[in-house]
């Protein structure tokens, strides 16, 4: 049998991701790939792997696996997740770190109810076939990834590698910054001139929070409406990731990865590429603000992120024994994704 990971439950939302389907938006394929690439590219450094290897993007609710390999190393990343491993005496490895498993162990990715997306690398990659450059799935052209959709129960995810080499275990010196409270930086237009002063200044200047209609294309926007001058009807142009249109009604969209290629609403605004994984981290009912910089100031916010970026890649640490596991109590405590107030009620 071929190595792979076993989906005994796939979680809310789990899909193979990549970096991204770069170079065909002109025939109408949008670049999906990670919501966080941050989280994924970290991920992928704690077991060794290349910043672009796929991996597991999981949202909202993770799924359950179990290892059909010799031996498989995976490390989750993502703000408030971890990893509960085993059956009647589980135990859980906190996010952030590498584990190896051995074939019939049983991994289980639990969260906060504050993580929106997590990541699970695997050592050596997930093996499915690569469509225009990427193994990213894009869902509504079932495209990619594990046969274009998301995971299924019994589904068998193809692993690269059957047995990971026997070497110490790694993790972030530091824990991911959820940056829930951040303003995401956003550059104005480029279609600015089509709204009123009124609405330009409610963007920058109101709470906007994420309606239930979000999902890996776009999130509706929940604030004050943002009005057009004369009409919301413009001629069909290139759309690029961040972009916040507005339809009549008003209410924006924040378009993520797997946004169609062009649009005809305007755009007031467009994210920019450092805040998009901060984006990313959030879910339905989370407050956004929006604040306003220059296409040069986000430049260099994106240099400094990958500056930052390539430093933590650079400063893992090993795991040390007693740093393996998390007190399973004191997680259960917390308010679980599953809506349950505590698990220990």
């Amino acid at each position: 049998m071929k190595p792979s990971l076993k989906v005994l439950a796939p979680g809310f939302h789990t899909t193979v991701q990549d970096l991204g389907r770069i170079g065909y938006q002109d025939i109408g394929v949008p670049v999906s790939g990670a919501l966080d690439g941050v989280s994924l590219r970290l991920a992928n450094a704690l077991v060794g792997n290349p910043p672009a290897m796929p991996g597991l993007e999981i949202l909202l609710s993770g799924p359950t696996l179990e290892v059909v390999a010799d031996a498989v190393r995976i490390a989750l990343v993502g703000p408030g997740a971890g990893l509960k491993i085993g059956g009647e005496n589980p135990h859980v490895v906190a996010g952030g770190q590498s584990v190896t498993l051995s074939r019939g162990e049983v991994s289980q990715v639990v969260a906060s109810q504050f993580v929106a997306c997590c990541y699970l690398a695997v050592e050596g990659g997930i093996a499915v076939p690569l469509v225009l450059g990427s193994a990213s799935t894009y869902v509504r052209a079932a495209l990619g990834g594990f046969e274009g959709r998301a995971l299924q129960s019994g589904d068998m995810v193809p692993l690269a590698i059957a047995s990971a080499p026997d070497r110490r275990e790694l993790r972030l010196s530091n824990p991911l910054d959820p940056a829930r409270d951040q303003p995401i930086r956003v550059i104005p237009g480029p279609q600015l001139e089509y709204f009123t002063q009124e609405a330009a200044a409610a963007l920058l200047g109101a709470e906007f929070r994420i309606s239930q209609s979000a999902d890996r294309m776009g999130m509706r926007l929940d604030g004050p409406p943002l009005h057009h001058r004369q009409g919301w009807d413009i001629v069909s142009d290139a759309i690029a990731t961040g972009a916040i249109q507005v339809p009549g009604s008003g209410q924006p969209i924040l378009l993520l990865a797997d946004h169609q290629t062009t649009g005809g609403y305007p755009k007031i605004a467009t994210v920019i590429s450092a805040d998009l994984p901060v984006v990313g981290r959030r879910r339905p009912g989370d407050a956004l603000r929006f604040t306003a910089v220059t296409v040069e100031e986000a430049e260099e916010l994106c240099r400094e992120q990958e500056r930052d970026l390539l430093q933590s890649e650079a400063a893992l640490l090993p795991v040390e024994d007693k740093a393996t596991t998390v007190d399973l109590s004191s997680l259960y405590g917390d308010n679980l994704i599953s809506g349950v107030v505590s698990g220990l009620e």
